[in-house]
């Protein structure tokens, strides 16, 4: 499975919004109105998440959600990081 670095993975985080590189995988941050809002997004993404057989390193602290993917099993960034992050943009 090939691994994209901060360098390579520049051109598919364009479309992308808010997703950095960070220390071999990608990252947002998501806000929301109340922690309801927050819950139910995260319920949403490990949904997803379990489609794809592929799971988020999920952060929530009330209303927001930090989402980090990476492939450990490849120990890096790869397609289904991406793949999923796509995913969960369309929530």
């Amino acid at each position: 499975m090939d691994t994209y670095n901060e360098i390579t993975a520049q051109p598919l985080l364009i479309n992308l919004l808010d997703w950095k590189y960070n220390n071999q995988g990608i990252e947002k941050k998501f806000v929301f109105k109340n922690f309801n809002q927050a819950l139910a997004f995260i319920v949403q993404v490990g949904v997803l998440a379990e489609k794809a057989n592929h799971h988020p390193e999920l952060f929530n602290v009330y209303n927001k959600v930090n989402i980090r993917l990476s492939t450990h099993d490849a120990n890096g960034l790869t397609d289904k990081d991406f793949n999923l992050a796509k995913a969960i943009e369309q929530i």
